[in-house]
């Protein structure tokens, strides 16, 4: 069976369960049951995240989540099963700083954690915990503040965004960093908050700070020549960034009203989605889709901070708010 078949065998796509979100007041993550729209919320972990929560991502195989957090430990991660077990030991290897973003592979046998400071970024083989820290990358950038982390759909590359230029840095992966893949031709336009990988592997998109917002661009061991823009842009800078799972869509979080813009993909942009007859109420931070991708949802800065929509082809009536909010502004959100 080849890689790929191995990571599809691992946990085939269902229907979402259950979605998270990171914000900035206690307890710093609030999960809520899925069931074509929010249901009751679970309880808290026993053992909370020290800090305001940033990112948080769940094992491909559903079975942890874990949470970067804005104090020490700066990340942590949780058996799952339909609720949070007793929290994993800490990392014996700290990341350095104010964790921003966290990504598994998608074999699940590796952790990647963006952080505040140098190296910007800390990896950790993963079996049932965190393993001892792989070496940091032989080429970082300099004087930056790491911000978002994606695997290629294959686990052989791992990118990761920041605050100055090239703004994105991408290493072959292989139980450890491989040499540097040179920057893209032309950058990103300013400090990139979120990378992903189409499903398919065959690109990589950011968002960023500063027009155009997101900058995508085909992926073959290496960044290609970027793609042309999307004829009707973001309206604001770019913060949550996610492609459906079929990868025939791409969705952008953003500063400004309309707060979310999607557009179809197909080897580049394609003519922008009506915006949502609801709107987000504030600029969106995270940006999911269910696994079957029959769902989107945001994590906002002002209440009710999260919203969702069904998808097909569009969005459609915004779900009804869940019962009980999170407290504060979110940061992130995933489904699983």
């Amino acid at each position: 069976m080849s890689i790929l078949g191995i990571i599809a065998s691992a946990r085939s796509p269902i229907t979402a369960s259950a979605v998270a979100f990171t914000h900035f007041d206690s307890p710093y993550i609030t999960t809520y049951s899925w069931s074509d729209g929010f249901s009751s919320k679970y309880s808290n972990p026993a053992t909370l995240p020290t800090g305001s929560g940033k990112g948080l991502a769940f094992r491909p195989q559903g079975d942890v989540i874990a949470i970067a957090h804005a104090s020490s430990p700066y990340i942590s991660a949780y058996p799952w099963s339909s609720g949070y077990g007793t929290k994993y030991s800490n990392p014996a290897t700290l990341p350095t700083g104010s964790g921003t973003n966290v990504a598994f592979t998608p074999l699940g046998n590796a952790i990647a954690v963006t952080h505040e400071d140098f190296p910007y970024i800390s990896t950790y083989p993963w079996s049932s915990g965190f393993g001892t820290k792989y070496s940091n990358p032989a080429s970082l950038p300099a004087d930056n503040f790491g911000w978002g982390v994606a695997f290629t759909p294959s686990g052989d590359t791992i990118a990761f965004t920041h605050s100055n230029s090239p703004y994105v840095t991408a290493y072959p992966w292989s139980a450890g960093y491989g040499t540097k893949y040179s920057n893209p031709a032309t950058l990103p336009a300013g400090t990139s908050r979120r990378v992903v990988f189409r499903p398919q592997g065959d690109t990589v998109a950011i968002a960023h700070l500063n027009s155009p917002y997101i900058s995508a661009y085909p992926w073959s061991s290496g960044f290609g020549t970027k793609y042309s823009n999307p004829v009707t842009l973001p309206t604001g800078d770019g913060y949550g960034l996610a492609f459906r799972p079929q990868g025939d869509v791409i969705a952008i979080g953003h500063l400004s009203s309309p707060y979310i813009s999607t557009y179809p993909w197909s080897s580049g942009f394609g003519t922008k989605y009506s915006n949502p007859a609801t709107l987000p109420g504030s600029e969106v931070n995270g940006v999911a889709f269910t696994p079957i991708g029959d769902a989107i949802a945001v994590a906002l800065g002002s209440s009710p901070y999260v919203t969702a929509y069904p998808w097909s082809a569009g969005f459609g009536a915004k779900y009804s708010d869940p019962a009980t909010l999170p407290g504060d502004y979110t940061t992130s959100v995933a489904f699983i």
